[in-house]
């Protein structure tokens, strides 16, 4: 999830001065989101996603994650090289939370999910709009790698990148 104000720039239009600490609360987790990897993938999009002036449930996505979690996305650099921003889950709340509260939805449109005993990947193609029903802005793909303890599902890591002229989506991972 993102490195706070260059990537919240790039991701979801905020400014660096939009930039504040935000706390978030523990609270326990919804066993529906927990207890399946359906459940999780659904409650990833739901927290990020709402209308302007809707404050984002940073404490339900929070139960979601193991605790030393690293989000990376990879963006682009001005010389077309790779160039990850990597932060834990307090740095994205931070970094984010002024977007999306001007409005912002990503909606999961195919998934693909390996498993292997308690452990499972998942490639999540979504999209996103400023609105609920509002034109496409972006596209890309989630990587979000996922374990089972026994009891619940957690996410351990997530990475992504949205689609460009240069990285389409490869079909497999499309409807």
């Amino acid at each position: 999830m993102r490195i706070v104000s260059a990537l919240v720039g790039v991701l979801l239009g905020a400014t660096a001065a939009a930039q504040t600490h935000v706390d978030v609360p523990t609270i326990p987790p919804r066993p529906a989101d927990v207890e399946t990897i359906d459940g999780m993938v659904k409650a990833w999009y739901e927290v990020i996603s709402g209308p302007a002036g809707q404050p984002r449930d940073w404490a339900r996505d929070r139960t979601l994650y193991i605790k030393d979690l690293r989000f990376a996305m990879v963006e682009t650099d001005k010389d077309g090289k790779p160039d990850p921003k990597i932060v834990d889950h307090q740095q994205f709340v931070d970094g984010s939370n002024a977007g999306v509260t001007r409005g912002f939805f990503e909606k999961e449109i195919h998934r693909v999910t390996e498993r292997f005993g308690p452990i499972a990947h998942v490639w999540s193609t979504y999209e996103t709009r400023r609105t609920e029903t509002g034109p496409i802005v972006k596209r890309g793909i989630n990587s979000i790698e996922l374990f089972w303890d026994g009891k619940r599902w957690w996410i351990a890591n997530a990475i992504w990148t949205d689609e460009t002229k240069d990285n389409p989506i490869p079909k497999e991972y499309l409807p």
